[in-house]
């Protein structure tokens, strides 16, 4: 092998190490929550426009799957839509020794979602936990027709799953409820079903109605809305999260501590959720 042939060689592998090194090094996974995901997906698509050097890769699967990662270390950031359990804390704590991050990044109303031709179109706090525990089956049971309520709702995986269970249902989901993957597959089984019911984040509500929700019977119904969000009034709301296994540096700090900016927050509104402030 000629001198020529040989430095080309040492130069072209030079290159690739640093090549290999940079996208190492500015590539962010982020993974969990599938009600985040149209969120995140807007916030890594601007960031990686504003910073070309950047990669983010954003996937779904439930807040418990992307909490799992995390602690396994095959993902950046967790995506949530339920605070972190002190047990999945600990199991950071034992194979990092490091405490977990969780920031707030942004806010949600949950909501319930009824077909746009059945005739309820409010209902509280305690009827929508009875309908889901399997107490209340029948629609004529909260003014409705006489017909067999349908259950949609999420996989055990999912914080959607169980914020709404710990909040709402308050008791196991009954078994005649079926899950679905992902808020999308809710949306779209109501949609098809007159005398259903599911729920999800405020943000998929696309052909069907959001359900005012009454924090009892003596009071009115509200939507899920920017305005009862941010004033609380709408009954189910959350905070949604991020969490990582220690403070952020480098490139992952950038893009968190650019979620956080006006810039960042303010697409928030643009996908259906609501920002911090």
């Amino acid at each position: 092998m000629n001198k020529t042939k040989l430095k080309y060689l040492i130069l072209l592998a030079i290159a690739m190490t640093i090549g290999y090194s940079f996208t190492t090094l500015n590539k962010i996974t982020i993974k969990g929550s599938d009600t985040m995901v149209i969120l995140s997906q807007k916030w890594a698509e601007v960031y990686m426009k504003k910073n070309p050097g950047t990669t983010i890769q954003v996937t779904g699967g439930g807040s418990g799957v992307g909490l799992a990662a995390l602690i396994n270390g095959s993902t950046d950031i967790a995506n949530s839509s339920r605070p972190i359990k002190p047990a999945e804390l600990e199991k950071i704590k034992a194979k990092y020794n490091k405490n977990g991050i969780e920031i707030a990044c942004a806010k949600d109303g949950l909501s319930v979602f009824l077909n746009k031709g059945n005739s309820v179109s409010e209902l509280t706090i305690q009827q929508i936990g009875d309908i889901f525990s399997g107490k209340i089956t029948n629609w004529k049971q909260v003014g409705g027709a006489d017909a067999k309520i349908q259950l949609y709702g999420r996989e055990s995986s999912s914080g959607t799953f169980e914020f709404f269970k710990e909040h709402v249902v308050k008791t196991d989901f009954s078994r005649t409820c079926q899950t679905l993957p992902g808020t999308a597959a809710i949306v779209n089984a109501v949609k098809k079903d007159k005398y259903s019911i599911g729920y999800g984040g405020a943000a998929y509500a696309e052909g069907v109605k959001d359900c005012a929700v009454k924090k009892d019977a003596k009071t009115k119904g509200v939507l899920p809305t920017a305005t009862t969000i941010k004033n609380k009034t709408y009954p189910i709301s959350r905070y949604l999260y991020m969490y990582l296994k220690s403070k952020p540096t480098g490139e992952t700090k950038a893009f968190v501590d650019w979620v956080l900016s006006p810039e960042g927050q303010s697409l928030i509104a643009d996908v259906g959720y609501y920002p911090l402030k």
